[in-house]
């Protein structure tokens, strides 16, 4: 079978295509171009109307190049919005998350002698899904996902509708994943959850608590030379223990991504957000303190309803000040579902797309500020692209002399912040 896969969105849904490619290359599956496949799977997001819009694209897009192909529909937009996607041309099959982890089991013939997701795991690795040997190699992070699904009630968000309740995978099949990992190959692993922060709340019992903490502390004494980079985490579930970990540990990368959302504290008990602004600078200004050199990035929503003048000024305020290196800037858009599309006050396009840009501003000058710092300094990563570019532990994507194969670990000392250059050092 001749394979494409097409993922839109979040590290989580790389991760869950990661893991398709891995059963569908173990049943004997090559990939191929989306106009060649015999089966097309795109993996959709729906966190925005841009998301959604992208991959209808795309569905048309295969129906168009390729129409014989067998071609599936997954993920977040697929869940919300099934009969929508249903009625594209083509009509494309439509498989919701709560089926995607046996939807290879579906499609492997029986006669390819493949094991399925329940004769593997007995009764199912539970609601993350198969672990199994990686059969891709070359890619420098290895996405796994420990924990699925969201019990917070933020106002904006369709998530929590689309992949459940909080879900995690038992400290034990993590290690085993790891292991699959490490024995093939792979450097890096990305931790990776739809809320990372409440991993083991659903595990945890009185004789066995359970938390994020735990398992990474796990992680830290793992036998494998991994390393590992933690995804998002919501500022709430990044406490000191969190942060001392990373800085004394030398296993996890100095890279942090802590959704703010908003400066204003009216604005986030607004979007339900369960913190205030002051909770969120302290847990950055001690993450910039233990690790003067990591990488924090940040997500903001711009023109949320109710936003007033004094409102945008506070975010404004406070990132152009603060420790950030990297900002995601979203433009608030209504999802048909959520608490905040039916909320009053909204903000007029023209003025949330302005508010958008003005953050966006700041945040290329956070990116520069922060290359700037790097220049002279030796930092530790992966080559990827052939050998032409490192990832730095913190973040970085530094361009190098070409001499190494990809995914090798190397040192190298930035040069230059424009363009973002550096030389490898080999003693």
């Amino acid at each position: 079978m001749r394979y494409a896969i097409a993922t839109f969105g979040c590290r989580v849904n790389q991760a869950d295509s990661l893991q398709l490619e891995m059963r569908l290359r173990a049943g004997g599956g090559t990939r191929a171009p989306l106009d060649e496949a015999d089966l097309v799977v795109v993996n959709t997001c729906s966190v925005t109307a841009t998301a959604d819009h992208g991959a209808r694209q795309t569905l048309r897009r295969v129906n168009r190049l390729n129409p014989d192909a067998r071609v599936i529909a997954t993920g977040c937009y697929a869940t919300r919005a099934g009969d929508e996607i249903a009625a594209l041309p083509g009509s494309p099959e439509v498989v919701p998350n709560d089926e995607k982890d046996t939807l290879v089991d579906r499609l492997l013939p029986l006669s390819r002698n493949v094991e399925t997701t329940a004769e593997r795991f007995g009764d199912g690795a539970g609601a993350c899904g198969a672990l199994v040997s990686p059969g891709v190699v070359g890619r420098v992070a290895f996405m796994l996902r420990v924990q699925t699904g969201c019990d917070e009630p933020c106002a904006y968000c369709i998530i929590p509708s689309t992949r459940g309740r909080g879900r995690s995978l038992d400290v034990a099949r993590v290690l085993a994943a790891v292991k699959h990992a490490a024995d093939s190959g792979f450097q890096e692993i990305v931790l990776t959850g739809v809320h990372l922060g409440s991993y083991g709340r659903d595990l945890a019992t009185d004789a066995a608590p359970a938390s994020l903490t735990a398992l990474l502390r796990a992680l830290d004494r793992h036998p494998s030379d991994v390393t590992f980079r933690i995804s998002s985490l919501e500022p709430m579930d990044c406490p000191p223990e969190v942060v001392d970990l990373v800085a004394g540990s030398g296993r996890f990368a100095p890279h942090f991504h802590l959704p703010l959302q908003h400066g204003s504290d009216a604005m986030l008990r607004r979007m339900r957000r369960p913190y205030t602004l002051d909770l969120y600078r302290r847990v950055v200004d001690r993450i910039r303190d233990r690790l003067p050199h990591a990488a924090i990035g940040s997500d903001l929503i711009a023109g949320f309803p109710g936003e007033r003048e004094e409102d945008a000024a506070s975010t404004h305020e406070y990132v152009s000040s603060s420790p950030l290196t990297y900002l995601h800037v979203f433009p608030y858009s209504p999802r048909t579902g959520t608490d905040a599309a039916r909320l009053s006050n909204r903000v007029a396009g023209p003025q949330v797309r302005a508010r958008a840009r003005a953050l966006r501003a700041v945040g290329t000058e956070l990116s520069r500020q922060f290359r700037m710092a790097q220049v002279g300094v030796v930092r530790p990563g992966l080559t990827l692209e052939g050998g032409t570019v490192v990832l730095t532990d913190n973040y970085l994507k530094v361009g190098v002399t070409p001499g190494r194969a990809g995914n090798e670990r190397v040192r190298v000392r930035v040069t230059s912040a424009e363009p973002l250059a550096g030389e490898l050092v080999t003693d």
